[in-house]
């Protein structure tokens, strides 16, 4: 009885791990209509604020404590400016300019960045196959966003386009989902600080809040036509990103993000265009190449690799007891 309640419980908390990252690969997926019948700045501040009030509420009913102090409204203040004015805007404006495939790329690539600045900041260990598992990772989301002719004259050819490329950059918005990727990238590092000060659930509904505000009044001042168009399944589609891409998926993300490893974490969210294509295959019928798949194959082995590094290291002292192993595969003990 004991084992199987230990069974579940391990079954649950994989679950809640997964989750965010399937919200918002799903969330891609409904979102994917909308873009064309609203603005930028609108999307985004309607992401954050009913997302903002929606876990306020969760917080209110759960009896976590407000902030109470001027040096924790002030990590809120941070936390909103970085993970909700900049990155919601940025990839709200870059999704308008870039291509889905390269703009997801782009985005998805925010777990080295992430890693870098937790080795530094929490002296997080990575060792030799958590560095092998995020090169892995960025690999396999590559192929899954870059378009295949790309990738194919490049190995044809052994050349690539390096001018048009920084010349399209400042035009088509790709320069924008960088930005978005690395302030989210900064937001989930900010985390650790912030739930320092407030609750960690908490200070997700307030960022929304207070991040989402300037973005819808930046819409009112700048924008036009931000919701004639909208039909009722443009209406769910926000709907659903949201309750489920937002409130839900980041209340559970930067809870996770207080209390565990930020490089095993945020290598997680390599799943998210995983979890895009597959409902975009299922539901808007769209193709994966076979790149495509390999880089799904890809990133689940980069996920593995980055998660299980201590494992895998424990192993191989094992295996090669009475050896000498090379002093890189030492790093993470």
């Amino acid at each position: 009885m004991e084992s199987n309640l230990k069974k579940t419980e391990s079954l649950w908390s994989s679950i809640l791990l997964i989750s965010p990252f399937f919200l918002w690969g799903t969330a891609m997926v409904a979102m994917k209509g909308v873009t064309e019948k609203t603005t930028p700045l609108f999307m985004a501040s309607f992401r954050l604020l009913p997302a903002g009030i929606l876990v306020l509420i969760v917080a209110i009913i759960l009896g976590r404590s407000q902030p109470k102090s001027l040096r924790a409204w002030l990590w809120v203040g941070l936390f909103a400016l970085v993970d909700g004015v900049m990155f919601q805007g940025f990839l709200a404006e870059g999704l308008m300019r870039t291509g889905a495939g390269l703009g997801s790329v782009i985005i998805d690539s925010q777990p080295l960045a992430v890693a870098l600045m937790s080795s530094w900041l929490f002296k997080e260990v990575i060792g030799v196959w958590g560095w092998i598992g995020l090169g892995i990772g960025i690999l396999g989301i590559s192929l899954i966003g870059l378009p295949d002719q790309w990738l194919i004259d490049l190995w044809q050819n052994h050349t690539f386009n390096f001018s048009l490329s920084w010349d399209n950059l400042f035009n088509s918005g790709e320069w924008l989902m960088l930005l978005a990727s690395l302030s989210m990238a900064v937001g989930t590092i900010l985390i650790r600080y912030v739930s320092r000060h407030v609750d960690p659930v908490v200070a997700t509904g307030w960022h929304m809040i207070l991040g989402g505000i300037p973005l819808l009044l930046a819409s009112l001042w700048g924008e036009t036509q931000q919701w004639q168009q909208l039909d009722l399944n443009s209406w769910l589609g926000l709907a659903y990103s949201t309750t489920f891409g937002s409130a839900v998926s980041y209340g559970v993300f930067f809870y996770l993000a207080s209390k565990g490893n930020l490089t095993s974490l945020s290598s997680l969210t390599f799943l998210t265009p995983v979890f895009a294509l597959t409902f975009g295959n299922l539901f808007l019928s769209e193709i994966l190449s076979p790149l495509q798949w390999f880089g799904v194959s890809l990133t689940l082995v980069s996920i593995y690799l980055i998660n299980q590094r201590d494992q895998i290291t424990q192993q191989l002292k094992l295996f090669f007891s009475g050896t000498s192993l090379p002093s890189f595969f030492k790093s993470e003990s």
